[in-house]
This record gives structure tokens, C-alpha cells and sequence, in this order.
């Protein structure tokens, strides 16, 4: 077969065109996302390491790590009701319906027109004419990828808002549950409060009794009323935290207690034993924390946004096209002869826009810049708090420790000094110092457990939480 012969120019004119498309190719390539690497050490703090070798593994379902049917219902009534919550579910709804609107914009639009028109005609008699049909107006052909980074970023914005659902929901958890075991906590104190309270009125009264008869100096009796009063403050202001430990309850409920729960609120709560969580790698946050996989959404919706900011230096390709019927007089439309179609492409090339584009490009890429700083600080805000949430259950640990023992020997010696003031061996001085010293012990015991508690429930927190539960 005989080879077309080509003359220099056109030789130079293919090989133009074979240039151009190549590189209107690999300018409507949309950018591949990858993901940053972690500003983070590869393993936790020294302080948090010598109890955290044991690998991760899945986090326990929220239902399957706190155990207590009581505090179950709280939170499922919290998932329910929480406002905060039915905010985060309204955005994904929001945002669900945005990606609807840009998975649209990749389809032609499809209308059915009628229409009637009255003009003069060229003898000057006014003259109507009817049309219907089909419509299509201005369908975009993609070819430089402008419609799909938006889909693309639609896509990516959805998927960070059902991220975002979930770091609410493993919050409201969380707090749910360190409210609930605060309250537990406000019961134990006010009840050690109530008995201190009372047993200080009785050595008020002891006192009082002495000095009638001699055997108490005036001193004695100041000391015994400053003790009773003190506790008389304490009891006012754990009365005052427990309503309003109360009240926060209830606005993360998103509901009023009910009569029964109001009464196990009030109530001394039973002892919570919750699993002991191994950390495992810091790496592992960036699949486990949803706040941190928000971040990485956001970061692919501005990469993507980048690609429709650079498609809109290319042209644009638009389709118009209509079929249908015309007609001078309504019932003659859709008759034979009356049908016809029209085609207009349209080809719209930029060319000069006062530097809107190159302006716009620069924003997208500014905002991917500042995707990138967030998904970063996402990332060592997480490993921070986790890293702190270590360093706490450890200390908190050994201070409970180092506190029970410290409550059972002030306690002891309360007993030991309310034995030798009997027989004499010991002044009231010394009898009441030993109350005001064990009661101190015994609210710092409460608060070191509900510390303990606290922080982990921070742990399962900062960990990424588990898997929903039911």
C-alpha cells in the first residue's frame, strides 16, 4: 500500500496538533491526591510506653466497653435527642444533597418546552406560531475534567461530613459518660459530707457538754464550731455542683430525666470497671480517629477543587440541542411536516477575564496549602492527646494508690486519737484536727477515682472510640 505523501508544512502542522492534544491531555489529568506524610514520632512519649506494647486491635463498641445498663440508656437517649448531633446528621444531609446536585451536573438536562410567540409579519399583520418539543440546553462535554473535580470535591466534602457525624457522636459518648460518673462521684461526697456534718454536730455538742463542767476550755468549743460549719460549706457547694452536674446532663440528653433516673442520679452509684486500652501505635490514629480521616477529606476536596480551577484555562465545549414541532396554529403541532431539530454546539475558549482564573487558581491552591496545615495539626493534636491520656491513667493510678493508703491511715489515726481522747491521752485539739484531716483524705479518694475513671474514658476518646454500636 502506497504510503499519503505529506508536504513539510503540513508535517509540521500534524505534529502541532499531536504537540497540543498531548498537553491539553496532561493538563486535564486531575491531580492525584496523596496523602501527607505524619508530622508524628513513630511511637508515644517515654512516659506512656512501658504499659502500651500490646497492639491495638479494633476499639470495643461503645455498648460492649461501658457496661452499665443505667449509663447504656443515657446514652442511647444522648444519640437520640443531643442537638449537637442532629446538627452534624442535618450536614450530611446538606451535604449529600450537595454531591446529588455536582453527580447531576455530569447528565444533560432534559425539558419539554412549549411555547407561543406573536410578531408582525412582512405585510405587517401580527402573526402566531406555536412550538413543543424537547430540550436540551447547555450540556458541558468534560473533557478537561472541570465538572468531575467538582463531583469529585462534592464527593470528598460528604464523606468529611459523615466524618465529622462520627467525632461528634464518639464525643457526646464520652461525655455523656464522664457526666454520669461525676455524678456518682457528687453522691458519694455529698453523703460523706451529710455523715461528717452529722458527727461534727455531735462533737460540737461533746465539747459544749465539757466546758460546763470544766473539763473543755473555751478554745475547744471555737474549734469544734469552726469544724462544723466548714462542713456545713462543703456540703452547700457539693449540693450546688451536683445541680449543676445535673443540669449539663440534661443538655447533652437533649431530653428532661426521667423520675426513675432522677432518683438513680441521686442515688450512690455502683463501682465501674472499665477494660484497660493498649494504645498501640501512634500511626494508627490516622485510620482510627474520625477527626483525622475528616481532615483527610477536606484535604482531598481542596486537591480536587485545585483540578476545576486549573480546568477553567481550557475551553469549554456546551450543547444546545431542541427537537420538536412548529405551527402557525396550536392544533397543528406534532403533524406530519410541522417536526424539526436544532444542534448548536458551542465552543467557549477563554481569553481574556482580568486574571480571574489565575486569581482562582491561586485560592485553590492556597486552600489545599491550608487543607495540609490542618490535616497535620489534626494529626499531632491527636497524638498529644493520646499521649497525654497515657501519662494520666499511669499517674492517676499510682496517686489512687498512694491515696487509699493515705485515707486508710488517716483513718486509723482518727480512730486511734478518738481512743486516747477517752482515756485522757489525747486533747480535743488533737481529736479534732484527726476529723479534719480524714475528711480531707476521704473527698481527695473520691476524686482521684473519678479521675482515674475519667481519664479513661479519654483514652477510648482520643483512640478513635470503637465501632457503633446498637
Amino acid at each position: 500500500m502506497n504510503k499519503p505523501k505529506y508536504t513539510k508544512a503540513q508535517r509540521s502542522l500534524r505534529l502541532s496538533l499531536l504537540a497540543g492534544a498531548l498537553a491539553l491531555s496532561a493538563c486535564s489529568t486531575p491531580n492525584l491526591f496523596k496523602r501527607p506524610a505524619a508530622p508524628i514520632a513513630p511511637l508515644w512519649p517515654a512516659s506512656a510506653q512501658a504499659s502500651e506494647a500490646a497492639p491495638a486491635g479494633d476499639l470495643l463498641p461503645w455498648r460492649t466497653y461501658f457496661t452499665d445498663p443505667a449509663l447504656q440508656t443515657l446514652i442511647a437517649q444522648a444519640l437520640e435527642n443531643n442537638r449537637d448531633l442532629r446538627v452534624a446528621a442535618l450536614n450530611i444531609t446538606q451535604a449529600r444533597a450537595q454531591l446529588g446536585l455536582r453527580s447531576a451536573d455530569q447528565l444533560p438536562t432534559l425539558n419539554a418546552a412549549f411555547g407561543m410567540s406573536r410578531a408582525p409579519n412582512s405585510s405587517g399583520n401580527m402573526a402566531t406560531s406555536f412550538t413543543g418539543g424537547l430540550l436540551v440546553s447547555s450540556y458541558e462535554l468534560d473533557f478537561f475534567g472541570r465538572v468531575a473535580s467538582l463531583k469529585e470535591q462534592a464527593l470528598a466534602q460528604y464523606l468529611a461530613s459523615e466524618e465529622a457525624r462520627r467525632t461528634a457522636q464518639i464525643s457526646l459518648i464520652a461525655t455523656v459518660a464522664q457526666a454520669w460518673m461525676g455524678l456518682g462521684a457528687d453522691a458519694r461526697l455529698l453523703r460523706l459530707a451529710q455523715e461528717t456534718l452529722a458527727s461534727r454536730e455531735a462533737s460540737l455538742q461533746l465539747v459544749a457538754l465539757r466546758l460546763e463542767h470544766g473539763a473543755s476550755s473555751e478554745l475547744d468549743v471555737r474549734l469544734a464550731q469552726s469544724l462544723v460549719q466548714g462542713a456545713r460549706v462543703s456540703l452547700a457547694q457539693l449540693q450546688r455542683q451536683r445541680a449543676l452536674d445535673e443540669n449539663a446532663l440534661v443538655l447533652l440528653l437533649g431530653q428532661p430525666l426521667t423520675p426513675a433516673q432522677a432518683a438513680l442520679v441521686g442515688a450512690d452509684a455502683p463501682a465501674v470497671n472499665l477494660p484497660v486500652l493498649p494504645a498501640g501505635l501512634p500511626s494508627e490514629l490516622l485510620t482510627r480517629r474520625a477527626d483525622i480521616r475528616q481532615a483527610e477529606q477536606q484535604l482531598a476536596a481542596a486537591n480536587a477543587n485545585i483540578g476545576a480551577a486549573r480546568a477553567a484555562f481550557f475551553p469549554r465545549i456546551a450543547l444546545t440541542a431542541s427537537a420538536g414541532s412548529a405551527s402557525s396554529a396550536l392544533d397543528g403541532l406534532f403533524k406530519d411536516g410541522s417536526w424539526s431539530y436544532t444542534f448548536v454546539p458551542q465552543l467557549l475558549l477563554p481569553l481574556f477575564d482580568g486574571g480571574r482564573n489565575e486569581a482562582n487558581l491561586a485560592a485553590a491552591k492556597a486552600g489545599f496549602d491550608l487543607a495540609v496545615a490542618q490535616y497535620e495539626k489534626a494529626i499531632q493534636t491527636a497524638f498529644r492527646e493520646v499521649a497525654d491520656a497515657l501519662a494520666a491513667r499511669a499517674s492517676w493510678e499510682r496517686q489512687l494508690q498512694a491515696q487509699t493508703a493515705l485515707a486508710q491511715a488517716d483513718a486509723e489515726r482518727l480512730a486511734l486519737t478518738r481512743l486516747r481522747l477517752d482515756n485522757g491521752a489525747a486533747s480535743q485539739l488533737d481529736w479534732l484536727d484527726a476529723q479534719r484531716t480524714a475528711f480531707a483524705s476521704q473527698q481527695a479518694l473520691i476524686a482521684a477515682q473519678l479521675a482515674l475513671l475519667q481519664t479513661q474514658v479519654t483514652l477510648y476518646k482520643v483512640l478513635g472510640g470503637g465501632a457503633e454500636g446498637p
